[in-house]
């Protein structure tokens, strides 16, 4: 095969349920569930024939080597070996936003990004659940990083989803139906400022792991602020889907040290503070991006309050992990 590929992946935010997505929880307490949404936001994966028989991959960092062994980019070297590639390859990847310790799910999605395009690469097909499904096997299996399954899932799929992550292992997806005009009002609603702090969520997803059972209570009302989210979103209430954000929050960031700290804390009580109806910090915590749901006027409020603070527009996405570009 020689034809140059392209894929675009988007980027998530989550709602409610963030961290009952993870395995120390879900196979060991029923399940779990969250409600996440896509966003314009991409990682957009190219994929070449190489003139030669090595690989030159292209993220922070480019690498050129001669075997897949060799190649020191954990997701990269796993996915070539899954679909057994050998060598003669180029991969670069470009993202719309910093693709390190966002909390957006930027390592799930370069890699559904990277899958779907080598299997087109390949000529092959892959549907949105074989994509979630081969980037569970090599972070969580294969590699054995900590986390969750929210963010391979969302990739795959797009929109706005109620997932649900049972103790057999099985995963399910139903996308939440709402009017457009409402669509609109949310999306109107939200505020996504980025914190500047980059982390490593490795550490965060770790000490969860080690707390499910002292923070089991915890994790239950999480997952229980699903059904109360969906309730806010079938009576077209912003105000609901901030406060059920709200209450989310709070239970979060008392999961595991470092979810939060005080600089996060102290921007987040004052955005409350200034009206904010709710928000959370996306991801598993410690940086990245601050989601707000609040009127126009107390948007204008917050940024004039934090003008250091970088505001990312965004509107949902509804088509996933997607081949974009076929070259000839």
């Amino acid at each position: 095969m020689s034809r140059m590929i392209m894929s675009r992946t988007p980027l998530r935010i989550t709602f409610v349920g963030g961290g009952t997505d993870i395995p120390a929880y879900f196979r060991n307490y029923d399940s779990g569930a969250v409600i996440s949404a896509s966003m314009n936001k991409y990682i957009h994966i190219a994929v070449n024939k190489k003139f030669d028989n090595s690989f030159r991959i292209s993220y922070s960092s480019t690498e050129i080597v001669d075997k897949v062994d060799e190649i020191k980019h954990p997701s990269v070297r796993e996915a070539l070996k899954l679909l057994g590639i050998n060598g003669g390859i180029e991969i670069v990847s470009i993202s719309d936003v910093p693709s390190r310790g966002t909390g957006l799910g930027s390592s799930s999605t370069f890699l559904v990004g990277l899958l779907n395009a080598l299997h087109a690469y390949l000529g092959d097909y892959a549907s949105p659940k074989q994509l979630a499904e081969e980037a569970v096997k090599i972070e969580r299996e294969i590699l054995s990083e900590p986390g969750g399954l929210q963010d391979q899932y969302m990739a795959a799929y797009g929109g706005i989803q109620v997932m649900r992550f049972y103790s057999s292992g099985m995963v399910s997806t139903d996308p939440v139906i709402m009017s457009g005009d409402f669509l609109s009002e949310l999306e109107q609603s939200m505020i996504l400022l980025y914190t500047g702090i980059e982390r490593n969520s490795t550490t965060i997803h770790a000490s969860q792991q080690q707390n499910v059972k002292e923070k089991l209570k915890e994790y239950d009302s999480m997952k229980g602020l699903v059904s109360k989210l969906l309730e806010a979103l079938g009576a077209n209430s912003v105000e609901g889907v901030g406060r059920t954000m709200h209450e989310n929050w709070m239970l979060k960031r008392s999961l595991a040290d470092g979810i939060s700290d005080q600089h996060i804390d102290s921007i987040y009580d004052k955005a409350i503070e200034l009206g904010a109806y709710g928000g959370k910090l996306i991801g598993a915590g410690g940086g990245g991006f601050l989601l707000f749901i609040a009127s126009q006027k107390v948007q204008e409020n917050i940024i004039s309050t934090f003008p250091n603070l970088r505001r990312e527009n965004f509107r949902f996405d509804f088509r996933g992990s997607r081949i974009v570009f076929v070259g000839d």
